[in-house]
C-alpha cells in the first residue's frame, strides 16, 4: 500500500519505497516528532501514567487552522527504523504510561505494524490506541481489526464545502461518517477498568468552531442515530486562530461561551445518554 500509496483516502499514488513523498509529506520511513508521556489527554486515557504519546511528523489533512502545523507540515521531525520505534513503545510501557497512543498514523502504518509486531514480540501489552483526523480509508483500517484497541477520530465538519475551505480535502464528510463506522463496528463503546482507564472502545473528538463552521449539531444526530447514543464524546472549546486562520476574517477568532454552551447542548438533544467529556 506504499507504493503506489493508498493508505489514506488521497490514494496519492506516491512511490514512497522508491523514494518518492507523498501529498501528505510522508515518505519511506517513519517519521516522528516526539514521544513521551502526555497528561493533556482526554481522562480515560491518562490514568495515573499518561497517555504515551508518539507524535508522527505530516497529515492528510490541510487544516488552516491547525495547532500544531510545525508537526503537520514536517518541520519538527527525525526518522525513526521500525526497531527504533518499538523500543519507543517499550520504554513508554516501562515508564508507566497507560496506552500506546499512535498521533496521525495513517500515513505511516506499514511502518507501524512492523514496529509492533516486533514490540508485541517483546513484551508490549497495553491498549493502542489510533488517534487521528477521521479522514480514513474503510479498506486500511479493516486491516486494523484485531490490533488497535481504542480509535479516537476527529469528527470535524458536517458540510463538505467547510472542509474544502478549511482543510483542503475532498469527501471528508462522507468518508469520515463511514471510518467512524468501521471503528465502532471494531471496537464498540468506549470500555473502562476499575480505575477508570479505557482499554477499548471509541472515543470522538470534536472542535468546536467559529460560527457553526463545524455543524456541531448535524454531526451529533448522526453520531447518536448511526454510530450509538451512549457514544464517548469530547466537544472540545480550545479552538484558537493558529498557522494560517488569521486570513480567514469568519474563523480568526476564539469562540465564545455561546458557541460551547450550543454546542453541549446540540449533544445533549441528540441523545441524552452520550457520555461527554
Amino acid at each position: 500500500m506504499l507504493e503506489p500509496c493508498r493508505l489514506c483516502p488521497r490514494e496519492c499514488g506516491a512511490s514512497r519505497i522508491s523514494g518518492e513523498r507523498g501529498e501528505c509529506g510522508a515518505g519511506k520511513d517513519a517519521e516522528i516528532s516526539s514521544y513521551g508521556p502526555h497528561f493533556g489527554e482526554e481522562a480515560p486515557l491518562v490514568g495515573r501514567g499518561g497517555s504515551g504519546t508518539i507524535f508522527f511528523a505530516f497529515c492528510s489533512l490541510r487544516c488552516v487552522f491547525c495547532q500544531n502545523y510545525e508537526i503537520s507540515r514536517g518541520k519538527f521531525k527525525y526518522v525513526v527504523s521500525a526497531a527504533e520505534l518499538a523500543a519507543i513503545m517499550l520504554e513508554l510501557q516501562k515508564r508507566g504510561c497507560e496506552n500506546i497512543n499512535l498521533v496521525t498514523p495513517t500515513h505511516y502504518l506499514p511502518q507501524i505494524m512492523e514496529a509492533l509486531a516486533a514490540a508485541a514480540g517483546e513484551g508490549l501489552q497495553l491498549p493502542l490506541v489510533y488517534n487521528c483526523s477521521g479522514y480514513e480509508r474503510v479498506d486500511s483500517l479493516r486491516l486494523l481489526d484485531g490490533i488497535v484497541d481504542i480509535y479516537m477520530p476527529d469528527f470535524k465538519y458536517a458540510d463538505e464545502g467547510m472542509a474544502r475551505k478549511y482543510s483542503r480535502v475532498s469527501g471528508y464528510p462522507r468518508i469520515a461518517r463511514e471510518a467512524m463506522k468501521e471503528m465502532h463496528r471494531q471496537v464498540g463503546d468506549l470500555k473502562l477498568d476499575k480505575r477508570g482507564v479505557a482499554y477499548r472502545g471509541l472515543l470522538i473528538r470534536h472542535l468546536v468552531m467559529p460560527g457553526g463552521v463545524a455543524g456541531t449539531a448535524e454531526l451529533m444526530k448522526f453520531i447518536a442515530r448511526e454510530i450509538s447514543p451512549r457514544a464517548w464524546i469530547n466537544i472540545m472549546d480550545q479552538y484558537y486562530p493558529a498557522y494560517m486562520a488569521c486570513r480567514y476574517p469568519e474563523i480568526n477568532r476564539r469562540i465564545t461561551p455561546t458557541e460551547y454552551a450550543a454546542a453541549l447542548a446540540a449533544a445533549r438533544d441528540s441523545s441524552s445518554e452520550f457520555n461527554l467529556l
